[in-house]
């Protein structure tokens, strides 16, 4: 099953196929030389997927002479009866659409065909944080992967230059506290705390999709509006006003019973909810490890894998520090990690 890398420096494609989110890094000769992230809700269906794939052909001349590595977490959609018919699915529509050398990680099985994709499945799927693990172990040998996503938070212990996770699916990473599923733009605030605090005040949270994690991180200034590709939950603006609104909804108020500061102030508040949470499961995860472990942040939501890093006292890379990047795209390197940690890793640049 196993497929060896190329040794020639042909272009790279790296693609990360999200149920919510395309991403594909181009690699030449080592370096990421652009990075493009297009919102894409495959659970509507495979023609979001299409509509990726055109759009970034169109952007990159070098698309029709580059081999492409892929990993996907896309097979958890519901748009597939069960995983591996979603890994099969991908699969065989990206061989068609990429061409049939494009090559599956698989972790420590190797590179797979989409011919190889059936008994290679459980390998392939939704390996993407662990990509982004592997490349990050032979750039820093000890350290704690935080990926914090759009959607779910990847912690991942680090030793000795290999990933050592507790789990390798899903379903044994949300036991072991590595994959917390919270994310800084797609989250509903009622999965993430069931009281909050407002004007000194502790009140119950509505269990409504009233609003998401874009809207605090809208509100607090951190999230990049290049990275806020999702309508909001009721449909409506991403002004400061209408973000306001949907946050005072959470907790049956209307945004004009307070001022913007206080508003700012709640935002506040449930962005120190996500925090602790994380923050409890990467002590979870960190066990008895050296603290002084350096965390290597990643994701659109890097900002608060530095904010863990400042709470704890620990030292602090961004991902983008240890990849070759040109300077208009690095920062999109962090936010789109395993794309580019497949395409270096299938180049044999991390070797």
């Amino acid at each position: 099953m196993s497929v060896e890398p190329p040794a020639h420096r042909a272009p790279i494609i790296g693609w990360d196929i999200g149920g919510a989110h395309v991403k594909a890094s181009l690699v030449i000769d080592g370096r990421v030389r652009d990075v493009v992230q297009w919102p894409a809700p495959l659970w509507q269906g495979l023609s979001h997927l299409d509509t990726a794939i055109a759009s970034t052909r169109a952007r990159w001349p070098q698309f029709g002479t580059a081999r492409h590595a892929v990993t996907m977490t896309a097979e958890m959609t519901d748009l597939f009866d069960h995983r591996e018919a979603g890994v099969l699915a991908l699969a065989a529509h990206l061989a068609t659409a990429l061409g049939d050398e494009l090559r599956l990680y698989a972790g420590a099985a190797g590179w797979a065909s989409a011919a190889d994709a059936g008994p290679a499945w459980q390998s392939i799927a939704s390996a993407n944080w662990l990509a982004t693990a592997q490349l990050v172990a032979r750039r820093v040998p000890d350290a704690v992967l935080v990926d914090v996503g759009s959607t779910t938070t990847d912690l991942i212990p680090i030793d000795a230059g290999q990933p050592v996770p507790a789990g390798r699916s899903d379903a044994d990473r949300l036991v072991s506290g590595e994959l917390v599923y919270l994310g800084v733009v797609r989250t509903p605030l009622c999965g993430l705390a069931r009281q909050i605090r407002f004007d000194d005040e502790l009140a119950n949270v509505m269990n409504e999709l009233f609003a998401t994690t874009a809207d605090v991180f809208r509100l607090s200034g951190e999230l990049d509006p290049a990275h806020d590709q999702y309508p909001p939950a009721d449909g409506g603006g991403k002004d400061a006003a209408a973000t306001r609104q949907r946050l005072a909804r959470m907790i049956g108020r209307d945004a004009r019973e307070a001022d913007p500061a206080q508003w700012r102030i709640f935002a506040e508040h449930w962005r120190q909810a996500m925090l602790d949470e994380i923050g409890r499961n990467l002590a979870r995860v960190s066990g008895g490890a050296d603290p002084a472990r350096p965390i290597i942040g990643a994701g659109c939501g890097a900002f608060l894998a530095r904010a863990l890093a400042q709470r704890l006292e620990r030292p602090y890379f961004a991902f983008a520090e240890l990849v070759e990047a040109e300077a208009q795209c690095a920062a999109w390197a962090g936010t789109c990690a395993p794309s580019v940690a497949v395409a270096l890793l299938f180049a044999g640049e991390a070797a």
